[in-house]
């Protein structure tokens, strides 16, 4: 095993790179972890989490449209990113929003940033577990 500094971690040789993509789209950081990059996949966690919970707090809109406008089934798709974080604030909690709210714009933005930082983190550990990049 190996350090964040740079060098490919051992275990990336022994993670299907397709079971590294989904832990990272399940958690935020987890695919990472997994292959060895304990501090990025942590951070990468913060960042996204913090990410959500921001949004949330500033009441932002969660994606919830599948089918309609192309844009909206996109902020959907961007959201739902976040794999289960989505999924527990979308069908657990319920939660949707509130437009009459103060921070309702700046918290959409957060909501599908964090969506589409982790699709960006799948694409990643897809690739470190490949071995295309350490």
């Amino acid at each position: 095993m190996t350090t964040d500094a740079g060098s490919k971690s051992t275990n990336a040789a022994r993670i299907d790179p397709t079971a590294a993509g989904i832990l990272a789209w399940l958690v935020p950081g987890l695919g990472h972890m997994v292959l060895g990059y304990r501090a990025r996949g942590l951070a990468f966690f913060a960042l996204v989490v913090g990410s959500l919970l921001l949004g949330a707090h500033l009441e932002g809109e969660l994606g919830a449209t599948l089918f309609g406008p192309p844009l909206a089934v996109l902020r959907t798709v961007g959201c739902m990113g976040a794999g289960m974080a989505y999924a527990f604030l979308r069908f657990v909690v319920g939660y949707v929003g509130s437009a009459e709210a103060g921070g309702f714009e700046y918290g959409s933005a957060f909501l599908v940033t964090a969506g589409l930082m982790n699709w960006m983190l799948v694409l990643d550990a897809l690739d470190l577990a490949a071995g295309r990049r350490s």
